[in-house]
């Protein structure tokens, strides 16, 4: 049987974010998407997943999916046979972080999420994806289905986040850690840092023209990394 996938969207996101890749990833794979905008920790979201996954699965997550599947990793290591992590970063929140999420959630719970979504696309994707309107209502309409509240617990999830670079040594599965090179969110400096803390067992990936929604901006590229690292 071939190895089942759980793939962990990022803030705003649902099953869409991975949909240029799903072709290629689900023929004869079991492919779980999981739920991650019903709790406001990571523990809560994390222990969601797990206990409708199945008992062995190759985890991958994007930004805020790459936040739960540290935590994953703290909890149940044995289950995850292998991990992907895209444009994320294993440093831990801070009150300098989380000053403009505590802003962006006031303007969600004043009624103002549409705000909400157009600042965050000035910085989700490369300058020159900004123009690119048919990508742009795609992250709008995904955003719009989490909704301002499912938003406002996904931001209080990811304030609380520790510290994931400790860990990274226990990492022993093989690991793709790739992020766009024009990703202003979670830059390539903080992918190096996880692939260094992970070692010889991952493999980092530099998308040239990309920014944070690699999945959505250099599709074919990712879909390449993703088979490569199913094997």
């Amino acid at each position: 049987m071939i190895e089942p996938l759980v793939l962990i969207p990022g803030l705003s996101c649902d099953a869409r974010l991975y949909a240029p890749q799903w072709p290629a990833l689900a023929p004869g794979r079991p492919i779980l998407v999981a739920q991650h905008d019903r709790d406001e920790s990571l523990g809560d979201i994390a222990e969601r997943l797990l206990a409708v996954a199945p008992a062995r699965f190759a985890l991958c997550g994007l930004s805020m999916g790459g936040y739960a599947a540290f935590e994953v990793m703290r909890r149940a290591p044995e289950r995850v046979t292998r991990l992907a992590l895209l444009d994320t970063s294993a440093k831990p929140a801070t009150p300098e972080t989380n000053a403009p999420r505590e802003q962006m959630i006031a303007l969600a719970q004043k009624g103002a999420f549409d705000n909400v979504t157009t600042l965050l696309w000035q910085r989700l994707v490369a300058p020159a994806r900004l123009s690119d309107e048919a990508l742009r209502l795609d992250v709008r309409s995904m955003a719009e289905a989490v909704g301002a509240e499912g938003f406002v617990r996904q931001q209080r999830a990811i304030m609380g986040r520790p510290d994931s670079r400790p860990g990274l040594g226990a990492i022993r599965v093989p690991t793709l850690v790739l992020v766009g090179e024009e990703d202003l969110i979670t830059p390539p400096s903080e992918a190096r840092e996880i692939a260094a803390g992970i070692g010889a067992g991952a493999r980092l990936i530099t998308l040239p023209g990309c920014g944070h929604l690699a999945t959505l901006e250099q599709p074919e590229a990712v879909t390449r990394a993703l088979l490569a690292w199913l094997g």
